[in-house]
């Protein structure tokens, strides 16, 4: 029953406060969301701890295996963590929700819980068709959420993007699960899975539904050229709903490529493209990041780029690179969701997140600001945080099977994203207030509010869910080596999903642990951390009231050489610019782009 309650229960209570909210006290609204996220972090919390040591299936409606028609809940520990993870960040968004927003209508907290118990269902579900419906409820609410406060027209212009660009990847994922019914007359993973498996290669068949299921995934996950859309809904969705899209439903994309392939299309077609696509995001993710004044885009850009990296880890095809991936996947949630949150409270106080506008302003914020020092030190990989663990696994992972580009690409991605974190801390926290003169105050340059109260002194529903999640990104680097390697080696192993589904049999394998702990680990972490800072020190603004460059690219700019670099410099910032032009038509151009180089790179052999 603990499956099945996981989805139920936030569905229950979504539907109680949608009939009811209005009138019941704000107070008893908040309270009733708060208790149910309670209720399914404590349940996935337990499914997390079973799922090891005994089989957690369930069959709803009754409907068992052999019948062709059942569809089973499962949680093995992958899962589990997944469910786990939807649920911490969706009570922490609450928490900071409670303080934070002064007018709210309960169908905020219904749909939040709508939103957790399809993520829930997601990660559970071992039928792809139901998978498509969990998916497909997320995406709606989510569109929901984003377009929250609809009097901007910002906000609509970036829910509709956001709709538009989700859908299209969500009809090229149903048409993917009609080609594998087509072919096996089968829905569940296993047993479809098993069916492929003993027909031995599919052919083009198998390739095209591959490609398809996994483009609506890898649109969730942002993965480039499919990405376009998460900067936009990150800049107008309200602060509450950025910590859920960027700890846990991007990532959710993640999980379903690396689900879909190990239990269905197990060695029966290749990689290569989830892992050009995620290097792609890494570099462009990084890149943009830096180029961000606009702290909530700077933020959306860096979940690119770390995303990017999780979907390389998972296209290396071993149990190590999985169990790095597994590491970085939890890290990221924590430590992202800090940030956002942080990002609020920026905005609370100062109307704006614009870190041109707040220079020097964060001073009355220590706990804010060291929020975000410690996010972009862990960005980084500083030990022991579980982003550090990850890098360092699945670095060594990926150097065993040849892939030595790895590792500066992910030192590189991580470098950047942190070093950007890290000068919105030195700008808003070390700096010297800019004279009111010099402040952007014009309508065009400005967030829009998403609070009418500002807060004179942030309350602790407001600071004690972003230092949790902070310490949560902390701690999971601290887990054994030695279970995460052996849920990796069980998620990738062949034919160990059908065997949990379908027999209710726990494979127990024994391998290495996956041990973060290493002298190239260390290594690699202090190399990241030393660029990051230098990142941040060297796109540090001057002090003057201009806005000029960095004080390094001020002196280079001083130089002929330095001139020229400049030039080009500006000229490929310009039209990564312009790619990002917000036009529907050109993100839906993208995505038709990328399903050809989705394709083409799978079909090669």
């Amino acid at each position: 029953m603990i499956l099945q309650l996981t989805v139920a229960l936030p569905v229950l209570a979504a539907a109680l406060l949608a009939a009811a909210g209005r009138w019941l006290p704000r107070l008893a609204v908040d309270a009733a969301a708060l208790g149910t996220a309670a209720a399914v972090t404590a349940l996935t919390a337990v499914a997390l701890a079973r799922s090891p040591h005994r089989p957690q299936v369930a069959w709803l409606g009754g409907w068992g295996p052999g019948t062709g028609v059942g569809i089973p809940l499962a949680a093995d520990p992958f899962a589990a963590g997944t469910a786990c993870t939807a649920a911490v960040l969706t009570l922490a968004a609450l928490a900071f929700s409670w303080r934070y927003f002064t007018e709210i209508q309960a169908a905020f907290h219904a749909m939040v819980l709508l939103f957790l118990a399809s993520m829930c269902g997601f990660a559970y579900t071992g039928d792809l068709f139901n998978a498509f419906v969990f998916f497909e409820l997320m995406s709606v609410v989510a569109f929901a959420l984003t377009g929250y406060r609809s009097e901007e027209p910002s906000t609509v212009h970036g829910a509709l993007n956001f709709g538009i660009v989700q859908s299209i990847g969500a009809y090229l994922t149903l048409a993917g699960i009609a080609l594998v019914y087509a072919r096996t007359g089968e829905l569940g993973l296993a047993t479809a899975g098993r069916h492929l498996a003993a027909a031995g290669p599919g052919g083009g068949l198998v390739t095209g539904a591959f490609v398809l299921i996994c483009t609506g995934y890898l649109v969730k996950a942002a993965a480039v050229p499919f990405h376009f859309w998460l900067a936009d809904a990150h800049a107008v969705a309200p602060t509450p709903v950025c910590v859920l899209f960027s700890g846990i439903m991007v990532e959710l994309g993640v999980y379903g490529v690396a689900r879909t392939y190990w239990a269905v299309f197990d060695g029966l077609v290749p990689l290569r493209a989830v892992a050009v696509l995620g290097a792609a995001a890494a570099l462009l993710g990084a890149v943009m990041s830096v180029l961000q004044h606009h702290v909530k885009r700077l933020l959306a850009y860096s979940t690119i780029a770390h995303v990017g990296l999780l979907l390389v880890g998972v296209a290396a095809a071993t149990p190590g690179a999985l169990a790095g991936t597994a590491y970085s996947l939890a890290g990221h949630a924590g430590v992202k969701g800090a940030l956002f949150l942080g990002a609020g409270a920026l905005l609370n106080r100062h109307r704006t997140v614009d870190v041109r506008d707040l220079r020097g302003r964060g001073r009355g914020m220590p706990v804010t600001g060291a929020v975000f020092l410690l996010g972009g030190l862990f960005l980084a990989g500083l030990p022991p945080s579980g982003t550090f663990a990850g890098h360092s696994v699945t670095e060594h992972a990926a150097t065993e099977i040849g892939w030595w580009w790895y590792t500066p690409l992910s030192v590189a991605a991580s470098a950047l994203t942190a070093g950007a974190v890290l000068r919105v801390w030195a700008v808003v926290w070390r700096s010297a207030p800019a004279p009111a003169a010099s402040r952007r105050d014009g309508p065009q340059e400005r967030e829009d509010p998403e609070t009418r109260v500002t807060l004179g002194s942030l309350p602790w529903t407001m600071l004690a869910p972003g230092l949790v999640l902070l310490a949560a990104g902390l701690a999971t680097g601290l887990i054994p080596g030695g279970p995460v390697a052996a849920a990796a080696e069980a998620f990738t192993g062949h034919g160990a999903y059908a065997a949990l589904v379908l027999d209710g049999r726990l494979t127990h394998p024994r391998p290495v642990p996956a041990d973060p702990w290493t002298l190239p680990g260390f290594a690699g972490a202090a190399v990241t951390v030393l660029l990051a800072v230098l990142i941040a020190a060297a796109t540090l603004p001057h002090a003057a009231p201009d806005g000029g460059g960095g004080r390094v690219g001020g002196r280079l700019a001083r130089r002929p050489a330095g001139r020229a670099v400049g030039r080009a410099a500006a000229a490929v910032t310009a039209r990564l610019h312009a790619l990002h032009s917000g036009h529907i038509g050109d993100y839906a151009a993208w995505l038709t782009a990328g399903v050809a180089v989705l394709a083409l790179l799978t079909a090669l052999r």
